[in-house]
């Protein structure tokens, strides 16, 4: 019997994952029955509750207890989504979402059981798509984690079109920048890779591939996430700002991702297609 509890979850989580009851699948997704998941922590504990929830609600489960398979998986490839505790025992979990960002652009959710603005700030900065504290309700984890695939999907299904031959050209180059959306990578002029949360990489190629066209907000947001948003959301704006921080370096004036008052954001850089 524990003697303490699982720092991943409270009572209320216990019951609604590992007591028996059924979790709503009225909100279970389609992208649940096939999306790979690899859980991140070194308390098996929490990685036996995140196993129970996901695989109950159709994905397909990995774990890792550290860097080390953490990469060994993610190197086999299929991985859809990672969750990362940022405090694993003798490592830095910010340390191994840069190195993943450098490796593969696949989403990561950070958990954590530390509640400071300034963790989740760093976090997110250094690539990762949501941050969710512990300790957590399993409904709000799998929530996010579908949020996440459904941001990452419009930009992912295409890249699987490109993959296959079904698109005449899935690479593009603007201002020395390299996109390459099959692999979901984009290289700055020196050749060197770019790191991109999902959102970021989305909202870019969804510009790149629209050069010269003004979008507008609402259009922006119903191209990443579809449905899933509210009029109230204005999540694009600082979307937008933090994509310019990372591809108009130098420029206190954006060169490529024009703003246009009261209407929304136009793509201005040269691109062409490889």
């Amino acid at each position: 019997m524990l003697a303490r509890p699982i720092a991943g979850y409270n009572e209320m989580t216990s019951h609604a994952c590992l007591g028996g009851q059924q979790l709503d699948k009225r909100s279970a997704m389609a992208d649940s029955t096939s999306a790979h998941i690899l859980v991140v922590d070194d308390e098996a504990e929490v990685r036996a509750l995140l196993r129970t929830g996901l695989e109950r609600e159709g994905f397909a489960v990995s774990e890792a207890k550290d860097g080390a398979s953490l990469m060994a998986v993610l190197e086999k490839g299929n991985v859809d989504l990672i969750t990362l505790d940022v405090r694993l025992s003798g490592e830095d979990g910010f340390s191994l979402a840069r190195e993943v960002r450098a490796k593969q652009n696949v989403p990561i959710v950070m958990l954590t059981g530390m509640g400071d603005m300034t963790d989740r700030v760093v976090g997110l900065e250094l690539g990762a798509d949501d941050y969710i504290t512990k300790p957590f309700h399993m409904r709000e984890v799998l929530a996010r984690i579908r949020a996440v695939l459904r941001r990452y999907a419009p930009v992912a299904a295409e890249a699987s079109r490109a993959s296959h031959g079904l698109q005449k050209s899935a690479r593009y180059a603007f201002d020395g920048w390299n996109l390459d959306i099959a692999r979901r990578e984009l290289k700055d002029p020196e050749d060197q890779l770019c790191e991109l949360t999902t959102a970021e990489f989305n909202l870019l190629a969804i510009l790149v591939e629209r050069p010269g066209r003004v979008l507008s907000r609402d259009e922006l947001m119903d191209l990443l996430k579809g449905h899933d948003w509210t009029p109230l959301d204005r999540s694009i704006d600082g979307l937008v700002a933090r994509l310019r921080k990372k591809i108009e370096r130098g420029s206190e004036s954006p060169q490529l991702v024009k703003t246009v008052r009261g209407v929304g954001y136009a793509f201005a850089g040269q691109v062409r297609r490889h």
